[in-house]
């Protein structure tokens, strides 16, 4: 039976049940200790998150609240303390993990100084604690079946990390996935099953926020965090806040605060999500392919937008896209070259001309910019209108976009004929992509 310590000195504990070869009576005891305060390396803000215990422990939270840096510490700490515990690490989809989840968890590891201890692999992508040989499994959800496939060799199964929970949907995607955490464990082994969400509270209309927060029970914790709690912020990092308080007080409750978004006026809502093959809409006759790409920089995302249209139906397809921060125009062509794009017409935001010709250079020869006109933003939203579109599962920022792109409002709260300048790169990356499909001059989408 595994003792049960206090989460100050877990690492102390370890030191003698975990490795016992470094066991040495006739060293000093401070010497025998590895010294590691987790209230020092973990910070304020998440006591009730790290003593919890019942079955669901769901947190929503701003950006920079560190809600995703202490759950990775808290699964590093909590498998080197529990030696029949193993980790399953989800997302919507799978290809995202690499850049997120599987990222912090390294960080967690040196961050509590136990690189020795643990093997991490990239392909299969998975993490192993030596000493015992506990796993921590990454998967997602759009391959069902290698979730509940999942047989442990060490232990159980008994904990699950829904990172970005707020990209899954369908809450019968959750459940299918609650259900993988079933099963028996000996008591003596003093674990617990427990499933974790951690996520951005973009919509109020979420299954989340009905399910964990208007109705918890006495096995649910649902919490909210922000950046406040997050001692390691500087200055620069506490004035992006600020500013965002004075010029986007709506963006700020939600981004700033973890208050659940309110969306209400969306641009658009002639879409559905749908998993369609990509080869059988590619067999349609007359259907036409369309990229566009959105430049970004150090906060916000370079996006960009894959699709087919079918005038003849009226209909997108979007398939794929590229979705993230701080990219330089080399790692932008490098990663579209990766996604099998290079050689496809991409048309681009206009506003960064040299970006564009440093992106045609890098080997983008089919990169052009989009065209600029009187109301070309509106122009472009009124010919989407016009069409419905599909969105495969895989987009998972092109949806959590669309279902938030929403029409300003005045001070008295009446809609304007503006779309707000926020969740607008992909939807941007859309209008340019476009272009070429509207008929004549009348549509211009800078």
């Amino acid at each position: 039976m595994v003792k049960q310590v206090s989460s100050q000195h877990v690492f102390e504990y370890m030191k003698f049940i975990l490795y016992p070869e470094d066991y040495n009576p006739k060293k000093s005891k401070a010497r025998r200790r590895h010294h590691v305060s987790l209230p020092e390396v973990v910070g304020g803000g998440y006591g009730t998150f790290w003593r919890w215990k019942g079955r669901y422990r769901v947190c929503k939270g701003s950006r920079a609240s560190k809600k995703s840096k202490t759950t990775a510490l808290w699964y590093i700490t909590n498998l080197m303390k529990y030696p029949d515990a193993n980790l399953l690490v989800v997302r919507k989809v799978f290809r995202t993990l690499k850049d997120s989840c599987f990222k912090e968890l390294k960080w967690a590891i040196r961050r509590l100084g136990v690189e020795a201890h643990w093997d991490i692999k990239e392909s299969p992508l998975e993490m192993t604690y030596k000493p015992t040989g506990q796993k921590i499994y990454f998967r997602g959800l759009d391959d069902p079946l290698k979730i509940t496939s999942i047989t442990t060799e060490i232990g159980y199964l008994c904990w699950a990390w829904i990172e970005e929970a707020y990209e899954i949907t369908s809450e019968d995607d959750f459940d299918m996935l609650d259900e993988t955490i079933r099963g028996a464990i000996p008591p003596e082994t003093g674990l617990f099953k427990q499933i974790t969400l951690t996520l951005n509270p973009w919509n109020e209309r979420h299954w989340i926020k009905k399910r964990f927060f208007d109705n918890p029970d006495d096995e649910t914790l649902a919490m909210t965090t922000n950046y406040m709690c997050n001692e390691w912020l500087d200055a620069a990092d506490i004035k992006v806040f600020e500013t965002m308080k004075k010029q986007n007080p709506k963006r700020y409750k939600v981004a700033g605060l973890g208050e659940w978004g309110i969306v209400d006026g969306l641009v658009f809502e002639n879409w559905e999500e749908k998993a369609f093959s990509i080869e059988e809409v590619k067999s349609i006759c007359g259907i036409k392919t369309a990229f566009g790409l959105d430049f970004g920089y150090t906060n916000d995302p370079t996006a960009l937008f894959c699709g087919f249209v079918d005038k003849a139906s009226k209909t997108i397809w979007v398939f794929d896209e590229l979705y993230k921060p701080g990219m330089s125009n080399e790692s932008i062509a490098e990663e579209i070259q990766k996604m099998g794009y290079a050689k496809e017409k991409i048309t681009a935001d206009s506003a960064e001309p040299k970006s564009i010709d440093r992106l045609r250079e890098l080997g983008l020869k089919g990169i052009k910019k989009a065209r600029k006109g009187k109301d070309s933003v509106n122009n472009g939203i009124d010919f989407i209108q016009e069409y419905h579109i599909i969105i495969h599962p895989r987009c998972v920022n092109f949806i959590t976009e669309i279902n938030n792109y929403q029409w300003e409002e005045d001070k008295t709260g009446k809609k304007l004929n503006i779309p707000i300048d926020d969740f607008n790169h992909l939807m941007d990356a859309m209008r340019y992509a476009l272009e070429s499909i509207a008929e004549g001059d009348t549509y211009s989408f800078d």
